[in-house]
């Protein structure tokens, strides 16, 4: 196979929107193929849960196709080029990591995201944005609470211990039971409810977002195991009652357990 390195592959997608270039490539604007970048980013993420390397090199092209694209786009308008977006990345990993590249100190974890949250924070002033104004409002509402939440706490508004936060939780809980079912009141209180359980799973150190993904693929994975042991009986599982099903998701946990 022909190897190609990233200037070349740079050029190759100049081709695609020369004038003489591929009819699609030459129609698309940023607006056009702004949910491939949302797109291409989430299967890249699926190979990496799934630990297919191969898999990975091809969806990681495909991020990066993306990305070249866009810039290929700017460039054609005249606005920036692929150099102006890899060198802005590079003076930003390096202004934000003075404990590697200046003299700044930082030898855990939770130091370096202090470090990175205050540069971040600086660079917004001096901007005169809000702390929250740049958070995506598009971003999928788990990662967006996360977000938010740390921001809020690198700027001090933090409960003081993890109790603070599970009593948080059970008000609103029973802020929830208050309300009539279906109401939007009770989607408003769902909506506390689950903010609050972000910031307990972030007070831990746990990454909501990959926590509830590991649920997901656990519960599909269960419920597949559900369908196989339904057909061999030779039905559907929509045909079993509760208790049968219930059954069956037991049998799924214990082989689980099992592996």
């Amino acid at each position: 196979m022909e190897c190609h390195g990233f200037d070349e592959f740079v050029r190759i997608i100049a081709a695609l929107r020369a004038p003489d270039g591929c009819p699609w490539d030459r129609e698309q604007t940023h607006s056009t193929i702004a949910k491939n970048m949302v797109e291409e980013a989430y299967e890249a993420v699926h190979a990496i849960e799934e630990g297919d390397d191969r898999h990975l090199v091809e969806e990681l092209g495909d991020v990066l196709l993306q990305v070249v694209l866009q810039a290929q786009i700017g460039s054609d308008d005249g606005s920036f080029t692929i150099d102006d977006v890899v060198g802005g990345i590079s003076e930003k990993i390096v202004r934000r990591h003075p404990h590697v590249f200046g003299d700044a100190e930082a030898g855990t974890s939770s130091e370096v995201h202090a470090t990175w949250d205050r540069i971040k924070r600086d660079e917004k002033a001096e901007r005169g944005a809000g702390l929250l104004d740049e958070v995506p409002s598009g971003m999928p509402a788990l990662m967006q609470a996360q977000t938010i939440s740390r921001k809020a706490v690198s700027a001090g508004f933090e409960w003081e211990t993890l109790d603070d936060i599970w009593e948080k939780v059970h008000e609103e809980i029973d802020e929830l039971k208050a309300t009539e079912p279906g109401s939007a009141e009770a989607a408003g209180e769902i909506g506390d409810l689950l903010f609050t359980v972000v910031n307990l799973a972030r007070k831990q150190g746990i990454d909501a977002e990959t926590a509830l993904r590991a649920t997901n693929r656990k519960f599909r994975a269960r419920w597949s195991a559900m369908e196989a042991a339904a057909a061999q009986q030779g039905v559907g599982i929509a045909t079993l009652s509760i208790d049968e099903q219930e059954r069956l998701w037991q049998q799924a946990k214990e082989r689980e357990r099992d592996q």
